[in-house]
């Protein structure tokens, strides 16, 4: 059976591509090179994320660029950047792109992959069964793309993501994982029971979804990774790059006090309604930790362990009696270019040594 260069192509290689936009992009290449007038294409996948419904990769046969398009999960929080249905992107972009008539195929099941192209003129029957051929072995290479997204966006979502790329790449055992230093930080709700128990679930999750969204959001965006959720407590790691942990220390500090803002906002929200505040208490530490896998022989946990985690959670505890909202170790404090003001030092429950405590100034 003879094959056109594509479907050769699409038999033999396409399944090792990396992405979904290199593979939108060389075949194109390879439909222009089997005689195909292409101006450009478009390939739009379901994605398996908390936030991104669908995820259109756009491809310029002139320049061979592609850019990406997102459709966000409607009602989520990011819903008000999707301005109409995600399989229109493509098609809207096509269309602006040439004067021929856009050509799409549905590969598979009413919400499998679409494939779009454009010419700079309308396609002849013959060119249109090409592209439908092409449509139909490009199954399994996207099938396989696919799959490889869907165990990356599970992990990424589960794990967050520097720890899903790690579980990729190691094996599967208990004690794989690795030595490292990083700033911690560790925050707990307060009064949390007391709420669980007099609200109705419904808005325990409610409140829940918000504090995480606030102290989650503020941690990556200052290049930290959630590790764990623990009832209603965090714990995060900025981890050190380079030898010195001053960078990660500061990315620490500068999280919690965005927490504090965003959790002031919300308190506001949920007092024009009727609700009560939320406080809370955040900890920061800097230490050393194994971060790798942990658990039973066949049920394993990706977490992080070590003295420096202990001391972390127990400092925390001291938010409360010291009517502190963020508190900061000595280790962490002397590392750090920000003004910290002393406490003293403080015994910790389950920690040998005392620890100096220091504070962030209030706004």
């Amino acid at each position: 059976m003879h094959l056109s260069s594509t479907l050769s192509w699409l038999v033999d290689a396409a399944g090792d591509v990396p992405g979904a936009d290199r593979l939108l992009a060389e075949l194109g290449a390879h439909l222009v090179g089997d005689g195909l007038p292409l101006a450009g294409g478009a390939l739009t996948l379901a994605v398996p994320h908390p936030l991104i419904a669908r995820r259109t990769w756009l491809w310029r046969a002139g320049n061979g660029e592609v850019i990406e398009a997102f459709g966000f999960v409607p009602a989520g929080p990011l819903s008000a950047l999707h301005a109409g249905p995600s399989d229109d992107a493509g098609r809207h972009w096509l269309a602006s792109l040439a004067a021929g008539s856009v050509h799409e195929d549905r590969i598979g099941p009413s919400d499998g992959p679409l494939l779009g192209w454009i010419g700079p003129r309308p396609f002849t029957p013959v060119e249109t069964d090409q592209l439908r051929q092409a449509a139909r072995f490009a199954a399994a290479p996207l099938a396989a793309l696919a799959a490889r997204d869907t165990l990356r966006a599970a992990l990424d979502a589960y794990l967050g993501r520097r720890s899903a790329a790690r579980v990729l790449v190691a094996p599967l055992r208990r004690d794989v994982g690795e030595t490292i230093q990083a700033a911690l930080l560790f925050a707990d709700l307060r009064g949390f029971t007391a709420l669980s128990e007099s609200h109705p679930p419904s808005e325990v999750i409610a409140a829940l979804n918000a504090w995480f969204d606030r102290i989650a959001g503020a941690v990556h965006a200052f290049g930290g990774e959630v590790l764990k959720f623990i009832g209603d407590g965090v714990l995060a790691i900025f981890p050190v790059v380079g030898g010195s942990p001053r960078a990660a220390c500061n990315a620490a500090l500068r999280a919690s006090s965005a927490a504090r803002t965003g959790m002031a906002h919300l308190d506001k929200e949920r007092n024009k309604q009727g609700l009560a505040p939320l406080p809370f208490g955040v900890a920061l530490h800097v230490g050393e930790i194994f971060w790798g896998n942990i658990g039973a022989a066949d049920r394993l946990d990706f977490t992080a362990i070590g003295a420096a985690v202990n001391l972390v959670s127990r400092l925390e505890g001291l938010c409360r009696p010291l009517r502190k909202t963020i508190l900061v170790s000595g280790a962490l404090a002397a590392q750090s270019e920000m003004p910290l003001i002393a406490l003293g030092t403080h015994g910790l429950r389950g920690i040998a040594a005392p620890c100096a405590v220091f504070t962030v100034p209030e706004d």
